[in-house]
């Protein structure tokens, strides 16, 4: 089986990196370098990085719809495409090996299509969610299904602690999907548009904390765009981000947002209907902390 690999970030990473243990990569397909940082260096994207270490034939196209491009791809004679992770490709492209290109996706689709699927999992409080190999076609994440793994979110499980977990379970996922296409035991089915979900990119105003909601609404915002780029509140004019907290459902009289502090080691927030024990903060301009070491560094 001859595979011809797409992606660009560390989740992408473990996909190859397990897939190639059973299958020859012919080349691997990631974004180009872009520049950032200090010194204006060129950043590799994390799958460049590896498979480098691997001496894959990369190719970094900034036009997936170049003819030089596919014509590259065509002559090493692919059977198979796979994505983890990568952007929306033409049908002139997807359409080049005989045996199709198939996509990973995290979560149960049709559930979750879209940019953002584990961290609005988390952001909606579904207790489970998934991983899905389909068939790419024209309209992004609505292929034929191939194989799914359904996967339990933790009550107070992060974005970044489901994030490592799924990224370990798509490789092997992918494997056995090829493993099926490769010996015709599997048969690709419909999704259902009617029982479909969105999972939109994150915006700003997706991390804008209301404390006029529910606690446990709170609570799963804050996990869900944790580590990052995390959830933004303010107070008596300052900004901070929320990392991690626990809800507590309690009656009370005080307003929502309101802080209460008990030193040494207790900030709680208050909600329509409880309130949240802060346990990792980030107030503007400094870096993240325990609410221990914050509240230590508050004057009295």
């Amino acid at each position: 089986m001859r595979i011809v690999f797409f992606g660009t970030p560390d989740f992408a990473v473990a996909s190859l990196e397990e897939i190639s243990k059973y299958f020859e990569i012919v080349a691997v397909v990631t974004a180009p370098d872009k520049v950032g940082g200090r010194g204006h260096k060129l950043i590799e994207s994390a799958v460049k990085i590896w498979a480098k270490t691997q001496n894959y034939r990369i190719f970094q196209p900034k036009n997936l719809k170049s003819e030089r491009f596919q014509q590259n791809l065509k002559q090493l004679n692919p059977d198979l495409f796979v994505v983890v992770a990568f952007r929306m490709m033409p049908v002139s492209l997807w359409g080049i090996p005989p045996l199709g290109t198939i996509n990973l996706h995290g979560s149960l689709l049709p559930k979750y299509r879209g940019a953002a699927p584990i961290q609005r999992a988390i952001q909606h409080g579904e207790q489970f969610t998934g991983l899905t190999t389909f068939l790419i076609k024209a309209e992004i994440d609505t292929g034929d299904l191939l194989l799914q793994q359904e996967i339990q979110i933790d009550p107070n499980e992060s974005f970044g602690e489901l994030y490592d977990k799924m990224k370990k379970l798509g490789g092997h996922l992918l494997v056995k999907t090829i493993q099926a296409l490769e010996s015709g035991e599997i048969v690709p089915i419909s999704q259902s548009d009617e029982l479909s979900s969105s999972a939109p990119k994150i915006t700003h105003e997706d991390l804008m904390i209301d404390w006029n909601r529910s606690v446990i609404e709170i609570h799963n915002q804050i996990r869900a765009f944790s580590p990052s780029p995390g959830t933004i509140t303010q107070h008596e004019g300052q900004l901070y981000k929320i990392f991690k907290a626990l809800p507590v459902l309690e009656n009370h009289k005080s307003n929502p947002g309101e802080w209460k502090i008990e030193k040494p080691k207790n900030l709680f927030i208050f909600g329509k209907d409880g309130y949240i024990q802060v346990l990792e903060i980030q107030p503007a301009s400094k870096r993240k902390m325990s609410v221990e070491e914050f509240l230590n560094g508050l004057k009295n």
